[in-house]
């Protein structure tokens, strides 16, 4: 456990107290090194600082670093980066840091790497890092995945609980994903924890109504990587070129769809050799004319939403809607998506 190296390295510092002496950092031939006996000669020695405080520094020492297992370089990295933080209490804050990411089954590599992607986590406490890290497990990410997608990506450190409970909740109730298939989602999308609900929720109704796909399929070919314009992007292209049909309400259609992968999981040269049978100077205009598209879409919404804001009958629409999304997901055979009048997206 980290916290009993936090305490052995803790130890080793009061031990070698006299690394400080003054004759100690003139004779230091590391220059980072040097660096180092100065920052925890300046913090021991300041009669305005708590024990906690000093301790903290002195436990961040470049020694201290390098008994946590980091190497010369990376320790050099680490302690460059603790001492830029500003604050009486920075050197403990970072240490408290480190002391949770390790205990989390962390190498020191994979600290580094983590923490020099996402330096905002100096600055979070760690019971609020520790609670983040537990309610993923909660969420079934084990060890090993927990570990991989973390270094991944480590902002989703620095989000909520509450935050990624809201997420994973719409994804249960409003899209029907399974606790695993959520699970999932989690591990190869984690930055669906920032994704704009109204975007999140327009993303998955546009797959699963415009272009047929189920969860599973969803979750298989990890959708939610791809944002909302990229998958209108190449789906609508091939739709207009005849090779992509919207199923009707029994599912079905009068041609076979290319899966989602091949629509999202290639680069764009076999996307449209394979796929679109199109040249890349076609691509390349309709995605200009389809910007355009959105533009002028988002005025005209605009324009509508002003309109129907003392229209209570759309109201009652909308609620009428969102009853029927709900019961078309829960009965696909039983009802057709209807688009939102109020949105008019394609």
């Amino acid at each position: 456990m980290l916290s009993n190296l936090g305490r052995q390295v803790l130890w080793r510092t009061v031990r070698n107290a006299s690394l400080c002496s003054p004759l100690t950092v003139k004779t230091c031939q590391s220059p980072s090194l040097q660096l180092g006996c100065r920052l925890l000669c300046s913090t021991v020695t300041s009669a305005d600082q708590t024990d906690q405080d000093r301790h903290g520094a002195a436990l961040l020492s470049l020694r201290s670093l390098l008994d946590m297992g980091f190497t010369d370089s990376q320790a050099s990295q680490i302690h460059g980066a603790v001492s830029a933080l500003r604050g009486a209490s920075a050197a403990q804050q970072a240490l408290s840091t480190l002391t949770v990411l390790f205990g989390t089954g962390l190498n020191p590599a994979s600290v580094l790497k983590l923490l020099d992607k996402c330096p905002e986590l100096f600055s979070v406490r760690d019971g609020q890092l520790q609670q983040r890290i537990n309610n993923l497990r909660r969420l079934g990410l084990g060890e090993g995945s927990l570990q991989r997608m973390v270094v991944h990506y480590p902002k989703i450190l620095t989000v909520p609980v509450k935050s990624v409970k809201t997420v994973v909740l719409f994804l249960r109730e409003k899209c029907l994903f399974t606790f695993q298939q959520i699970t999932q989602i989690l591990r190869d999308s984690p930055a669906v924890v920032l994704e704009d609900p109204g975007q999140l929720e327009y993303k998955f109704q546009y797959v699963y109504f415009r272009m047929g796909v189920k969860q599973s399929e969803m979750v298989k070919f990890r959708l939610f990587r791809f944002t909302l314009e990229e998958v209108r992007c190449r789906h609508s292209f091939l739709e207009r070129r005849g090779f992509y049909q919207t199923p009707d309400k029994k599912g079905q259609t009068t041609i076979i769809n290319p899966k989602l992968e091949s629509v999202l999981h290639v680069d764009l040269d076999a996307f449209l050799t394979q796929v679109a049978k199109a040249s890349a100077e076609e691509y390349d205009v309709y995605q200009r004319l389809l910007v355009r598209e959105w533009k002028e879409e988002e005025v005209q919404q605009g324009r509508v939403e002003a309109d129907d804001d003392d229209d209570d009958d759309d109201d009652e629409d909308d609620e009428n809607e969102d009853e029927e999304r709900q019961e078309h997901l829960e009965n696909p055979g039983k009802s057709g998506y209807r688009k939102n009048r109020n949105r008019k997206k394609k």
